[in-house]
This record gives structure tokens, sequence and C-alpha cells, in this order.
């Protein structure tokens, strides 16, 4: 039987098993949340209201970098080619991360597949809203009718760019209600409506958040919102779907995503505090006041929404034959 002695002999020979390096709690950097539109609109307002909850959870500054320009596409794919450290995040939504999917051949990225998802963090309905001294009516039903008695394309909608939720919301109602309307694009939430207070394009399907502003001051005109049921916070408003436009459904959703390969460690953090976050008061309050409602879902569910909203939109373009080479 060997002695103690002979054992510790012959460990001494063994190679030495190196340390196991010990990685840097994440963040240890400002994490970077690229929005991909103009400052004051519904996706930059929603990540500024989150963005002080995330640097207090996380212990680092959480700047947001707005780039605006081509429906979110150019912010998209800063953020698809941004190394998978945690550094860059991208606030996506309804159309910087589903119409696009509809309206671009050439995209150097699959918005399916290629980007990480994390959270969702507010939802909401669209609004349809009009000029009430050009439209001066009470219901969609009247809407449609005072379209309907002028030529075709006699009257403009706005939106905040080609392949926006806006464009592409409207493209749907004109499909089911059966009229016509010049797309006029604008730059911007805040663009688009002012549009409708001045009666350059009247007509507009757009986020609540970027019409609630002018909707609490009287501005414009509020009929419908595209939910299949009436929003808690606006009990009569009537939706589209109960105004003679069966099924219509249009949602609303601002998101938060990594770029390809972020670590299942850091999700896996952010979603823990966003779930944290989302249960605040002042914060639901505050969303709430936008026209919105925190959600601050889990991964499955942001991915579940982003391939159903894709599919919905390739449809709508493809009966309207949007495109954009």
């Amino acid at each position: 039987m060997p002695t103690r002695r002979a054992l510790l002999a012959s460990l001494a020979v063994l190679p030495a098993m190196p340390a196991l390096a010990q990685s840097p709690p994440w963040p240890t950097r400002p994490i970077r949340i690229i929005e991909p539109g103009a400052p004051g609109g519904g996706n930059d307002t929603t990540i500024r209201l989150f963005a002080p909850h995330l640097e207090q959870a996380l212990g680092q500054p959480v700047p947001v970098d707005n780039r605006p320009g081509a429906g979110g596409r150019i912010g998209v794919e800063a953020a698809f080619r941004a190394a998978p450290d945690g550094t860059t995040l991208l606030m996506g939504n309804a159309g910087s991360n589903g119409v696009n999917a509809a309206l671009y051949r050439d995209l150097p990225y699959d918005l399916e597949t290629d980007f990480t998802p994390i959270s969702m963090l507010v939802t909401g309905p669209n609004a349809l809203v009009v000029n009430p001294r050009i439209f001066p009516v009470n219901s969609v039903r009247e809407l449609i009718e005072a379209i309907k008695a002028k030529p075709p394309n006699h009257y403009n909608y706005g939106s905040g760019g080609v392949g926006s939720s806006a464009h592409f919301s409207t493209e749907l109602f004109k499909q089911m209600a059966g009229v016509q309307l010049e797309h006029i694009p604008y730059r911007g939430a805040s663009a688009m409506g002012q549009a409708v207070i001045t009666g350059d394009a009247p007509f507009l399907i757009a986020n609540l958040v970027n019409v609630m502003p002018f909707v609490r001051r009287n501005e414009i005109k509020l009929l419908a919102v595209t939910s299949l049921e009436r929003w808690p916070d606006l009990p009569d408003v009537p939706t589209l779907h109960e105004s003679g436009l069966p099924d219509f459904e249009t949602i609303a959703w601002n998101a938060l995503f990594g770029p390809p390969g972020l670590p299942q460690a850091i999700v896996d953090r952010l979603v823990s505090e966003l779930q944290r976050i989302g249960r605040d008061p002042t914060l639901i309050e505050r969303v709430k006041l936008i026209g919105g409602q925190v959600v601050c879902s889990t991964p499955d569910v942001l991915a579940a929404r982003v391939r159903r909203d894709i599919a919905q939109w390739r449809e709508v373009a493809r009966r309207a034959d949007i495109k954009v080479e």
C-alpha cells in the first residue's frame, strides 16, 4: 500500500492546473441604446422613460443614440453590426423590426432570426385621428363615406416615412375600407402630427403615444383605436373592428433587442431587471399618460410578436405592391 510520502510525490509531477478565469460581472461600461427614430417620437419617448431605471439597476450610464432614417433601417443596421458584448442594444418597434421585413428586399439581416430578443417594453393600439375641420365626422363609417364622396386620392394621409407602421396601418385600412388616399411621408412623429393639424395630411393612423398630446389639446380628433377590444384607458373610443372593419388589428409596440449572439447571461440579467422595473407604479402611470401599457415580457413573447407582425405586413405589402428596391 503506497505511503503518504509516495502519494505526495506522485501528485507533485502532475501538470499544474491553470486558475479559472473569472470574468468581471456585466456591465462594466456604459450601455448605448440605439433608437432608430427621430427624437420626440413614441419609441424615443418610451426608451427615455426606461433608461434612468436601467441606469439605476445596472450601475452604468445608459445613453440613447438616435439614428433616424429609412423607416428605422439605419439604426437597426448599426445595432446589427455592433459587438455582442452588451454595450450596444436596440430599441426596436413594429416598424423598424416588423414592417421593414416586408418593405426591403436587400436587408443585410433577418429581422426574425438575427437579432437577440430581450423584452417587449410597451404595447398599445394605434389610433385613427383626423383634422375635424376637414373631416367633420363622428364615426369611422362617416369618415369612409366622406372619403368616398371625393375622387380617388383627393385626401392625403401622413406617416413617419415609407415603411413606418403608420404607413402600413393606413394601407391596411385602405384595403379593408375600399378607399384611396395619397401617402405623404414625413420625418418623424411630430411632423406628421402637425400635418394633421394644418390639414396638409388630415388623416393619420399612428401610435397613441404619438398622437395623444394633440388629442388632449383638442387639435385633432380621435375616431378609433386599432386593437380588437377597446383600450381600457379610452373606454369611450370604439375600435376599427367594431366600426365596420371586422378583425382590423395593428398593434404598436416598443421592445429591446440585442445584436446577434448576445450572451444568454446578459439577456437573463436584462429580463430580470426589466420585469422588476416594469412593476414600478410611477413608470406605469407615465407610460399610461402617453397611451401605452407596460408589459416587460420574456424573449419568447417578443419573438412571437415579431414573427406574427412580419407575416401580416408581408401580405399587406403584397396586396398593395409596396416595395423598395
